[in-house]
């Protein structure tokens, strides 16, 4: 046996053994016309769905969503406005102290990294883009502190850019419906852009990220979900001949890790 097989199969039994084996190969289990269909039924239970983090321009959401790790965007919401009146651009923050911004961030959590990775990317920003935020995902990853989903965030909703950003809530209920077949935000990324058009990537983020909160959560509401009638994760739980689709309480799964 080669030494490049033999490493792929220690591979797969670590992956296998720590419960983080992944399928990347296998894409989307409905047609296109399918999953646009899913996604009309989603937009109008959540017909208003976006981010819930406040923003006037493309420097406070990328601000804000680099805080919301870990955090609620109710929770950044409260420290935001202050820090934006004290630090309106990318110029302003980066000349602050790392021991000035900790205390104004300290109730996101984790405050020290972010106000580490808050002043390394407004620096960036200043030397490399003159203060303003690069509208491209290559330019924004090279950012301290910026991963494809705080980029596609900023992207979709604030520089007009497709992106769908692909965080905890999007990998559950994309994988319970069968809409991707992965724990890998990057490849949950990639099979749901496949199947939609661009125009349709930030506003399917949304509602996948709306319908985790309020309905498809970790104990899921079911009987709310007018898209059942597809989902995997419903057909797989409901006693078979059973007429009703009120399932209101099911098993808590396993929950997966992905990158946020």
């Amino acid at each position: 046996m080669s030494p490049e097989r033999r490493a792929r199969r220690a591979g797969t039994a670590a992956r296998r053994a720590t419960g983080r084996t992944r399928r990347t190969r296998r894409t989307a289990a409905f047609p296109r016309e399918t999953v646009v269909l899913i996604f009309d039924r989603l937009d109008r239970q959540h017909p208003n769905a976006d981010t819930e983090l406040h923003y006037r321009n493309a420097y406070e959401l990328l601000v804000a969503t680099i805080l919301s790790a870990q955090s609620t965007d109710a929770g950044v919401n409260l420290v935001t406005p202050a820090l934006f009146a004290r630090y309106p651009d990318a110029a302003a923050l980066a000349k602050a102290a790392p021991e000035e911004l900790e205390p104004q961030i300290f109730s996101t959590g984790f405050f020290r990294m972010k106000a580490k990775s808050l002043l390394g990317m407004a620096r960036a920003l200043v030397h490399r883009h003159g203060g303003d935020v690069p509208a491209s995902m290559e330019a924004l990853v090279e950012l301290p502190g910026v991963g494809r989903k705080t980029a596609n965030v900023v992207l979709g909703h604030a520089l007009g850019v497709p992106g769908l950003p692909v965080d905890r809530h999007v990998l559950r209920v994309a994988n319970r419906i069968g809409l991707v077949h992965t724990d890998d935000a990057e490849v949950a990324e990639t099979q749901l852009t496949s199947v939609l058009p661009p125009a349709r990537w930030t506003r399917a983020s949304d509602v996948l990220i709306l319908h985790g909160r309020r309905i498809c959560r970790p104990e899921p509401l079911c009987d709310r979900c007018p898209v059942r009638t597809w989902c995997a994760y419903y057909k797989a739980l409901r006693p078979k001949g059973a007429r009703s689709a009120k399932i209101d309480h099911l098993a808590r799964p396993k929950p997966k890790r992905g990158r946020s």
